[in-house]
């Protein structure tokens, strides 16, 4: 598929744009805030939110509650991605994503403001806490019936399944499903095929990822490139026992390649799996909204396996 049509006319917007410009600079901030307008509106759906902190191994630990409009039916621990250095409970793929899954799932979904690996924070702080609001959420907030999971998008995908494998190994309460939307979990990140790498070639360079930056990720959040634990990076750890598993993949992205090997191993460890891939969109799509088609598809495909 090509890249999809309403993307594709923003590109130039983009053109020779780094995040510290867009930082720094206000005409390219605006260009920026441009790119990220979507098809339609983006609208709050019907649910109620509730911040709050809950008491952790490093200290109290964020979390935004989303509850919709009738009893939950079933429960979610969502992590937001970032490169495990950025991101918060304010951005779409955090607090669009967990009230659009609250309303159409009937969940109850609690985001978590997670450590972000600054100023010398490293693995496994940031797993630590999602840990602390897993074992919250279950003792706390969890539904008379009905799943509860847990799931993240990119760096957060990782968070999520790293956590569901100390849960496995610690013998504590187990997800009943695994959502990971675009997860960045090997290093090295495999190769993109050479079709998709084609047509990923004129993408201005902001929606790349670059072996430079996929390793300044990997050494800012282990604090080396070397004799990675295996629950870090969690492609590499023992993935036998896991939840039923849906991974959303963005079709040009170069870490679509560890999504696509996950599944791979999670299947040849007899995990169920199923993957949506959407079509014609960049990494971190979830950070748009369901005006855009594969955006609402994503959605639906994560209600799906929640409710399954």
């Amino acid at each position: 598929m090509p890249l999809d049509p309403f993307l594709a006319g923003k590109m130039h917007l983009l053109e020779g744009l780094s995040w510290e410009d867009a930082q720094a600079d206000p005409e390219a901030m605006a260009r920026f805030v441009e790119y990220f307008r979507d098809p339609g509106e983006r609208t709050m759906p019907d649910v109620s939110v509730e911040n709050r902190t809950i008491p952790g191994p490093h200290g109290e630990v964020p979390v935004r509650i989303y509850a919709p409009d009738d009893e939950p039916r079933r429960a979610l621990l969502w992590l937001h991605g970032g490169g495990f250095m950025g991101g918060d409970l304010d951005m779409p793929e955090a607090h669009l994503v967990s009230a659009e899954l609250a309303a159409r799932a009937k969940a109850l979904v609690v985001s978590v403001d997670y450590r972000l690996a600054v100023n010398g924070t490293r693995y496994p702080v940031p797993v630590d806490d999602a840990h602390t609001a897993w074992l919250w959420l279950t003792e706390t907030c969890r539904p008379q019936s009905g799943a509860v999971g847990i799931g993240g998008a990119s760096a957060g995908a990782a968070l999520a399944l790293s956590t569901a494998i100390r849960l496995r190994d610690q013998g504590e309460p187990r997800p009943d499903a695994l959502l990971l939307a675009y997860p960045f979990v090997h290093f090295p990140t495999p190769a993109l095929d050479d079709e998709t790498a084609a047509g990923m070639r004129d993408l201005p360079s902001l929606l790349r990822f670059t072996t430079g930056s996929i390793e300044h990720m990997v050494r800012n959040y282990v604090g080396r490139l070397t004799d990675l634990p295996a629950a870090a990076l969690p492609g590499a750890a023992n993935l036998d026992g896991l939840p039923a598993t849906g991974i959303v993949l963005s079709e040009f992205d170069d870490l679509r390649p560890s999504g696509d090997l996950l599944a791979r191993q999670l299947e040849e460890s007899g995990v169920p799996v199923r993957t949506y891939l959407a079509a014609g969109m960049t990494h971190g799509h979830l950070n748009r909204g369901p005006s855009l088609k594969e955006v609402d598809r994503s959605l639906d495909f994560f209600v799906t396996m929640l409710s399954r």
